[in-house]
């Protein structure tokens, strides 16, 4: 692994610190051969407080104020007892979680890193409240994704921090390097879709159990094939999370689906998520549920 420059550290469980984006990424403009090496080999990166304080607590308090959170989020039973809640959207329109999504900051992160031009795939919130929030099952994006038409797993997610992310939280789990699996088949287990649990057993076998714990800010970039998990939220604090998902343009898919094809995307200033302030979402913006979705079930859109 290559030296670690941050101002944090990064509190993983036993094992060892991936290299993380050092730059202000307020002046960002290219990650190092070094940060492109690690994404390769681990199949993701860490870029500490990518949002800095200000722009951290406008996403945290107009999460919290957002009826459509409330209005439009699913209820998924973890077959354990908990339950995870999620909103998820295709558009990146003009408000702030748009901003969020076109940022250049994120977009020109997520084009290196995949060496190609990239569009808004979709958009989701996932909710862990206190007690009561639900585990994810093992799985790959892509084993969900792969059904909507794209040829190629080259596409990624930004994991954004809205609340604190720990270990008492359910912070998201990853398997180091596992997006060099290829493909895992995936199958129903309660209402969510999860990776083959017998290869999932071999492969952590062989391969570093990792804990992203993240504060407000913090981001996670990673790859469409990368195994990730959660446990329940146990703890007497909420752990909400911002994904934006990304597909690259040679990718387009070769079907229709309910997410959406390529569309050049629009990036924004990174002035913009603090001029846009605390705007929501604006009518007519498209939801899924996601019970009902096509890689998971059938497949239907409501709109705000």
């Amino acid at each position: 692994m290559g030296s670690t420059i941050s101002l944090r550290r990064i509190r993983f469980d036993k094992c060892p610190l991936p290299l993380q984006a050092s730059l202000n990424p307020l002046v960002m403009t290219a990650l190092t051969d070094s940060q492109l090496s690690t994404f390769q080999e681990e199949g993701y990166l860490i870029v500490r407080s990518l949002f800095d304080i200000e722009e951290a607590d406008i996403l945290r308090q107009a999460a919290k104020t957002e009826s459509a959170f409330e209005e439009k989020a699913y209820n998924l039973d973890d077959g354990e007892g908990g339950q995870q809640r999620l909103v998820l959207w295709n558009s990146a329109g003009e408000d702030l979680w748009g901003a969020i999504a076109r940022s250049n900051r994120i977009v020109n992160t997520m084009e290196q890193l995949f060496g190609d031009e990239v569009y808004h795939y979709h958009s989701k919130m996932s909710i862990k409240q206190p007690r009561t929030g639900g585990a994810w099952a093992w799985h790959q994006d892509y084993g969900y994704w792969y059904q909507n038409g794209c040829l190629y797993p080259d596409m990624g997610s930004a994991f954004i921090a809205v609340d604190p992310n720990t270990k008492e939280n359910g912070c998201l789990q990853v398997l180091r390097a596992s997006h060099k699996l290829g493909r895992v088949e995936h199958g129903r287990f309660g209402d969510q879709t999860g990776a083959d649990p017998e290869r999932v057993k071999e492969a952590a076998k062989v391969m570093e159990l990792v804990y992203v714990e993240l504060d407000p800010g913090d981001t996670l970039f990673f790859h469409s094939n990368l195994l990730h998990r959660s446990d329940q939220n146990t703890s007497d604090q909420p752990r909400w999370s911002l994904i934006c998902c990304y597909n690259t343009k040679h990718n387009n898919p070769y079907k229709d689906s309910h997410h959406p094809s390529y569309t050049p995307l629009v990036k924004l200033p990174e002035s913009a998520i603090k001029e846009m302030g605390e705007k929501l979402f604006s009518n007519g913006t498209d939801f899924w549920n996601p019970k009902k979705d096509p890689t998971t079930g059938a497949g239907k859109k409501t709109e705000a």
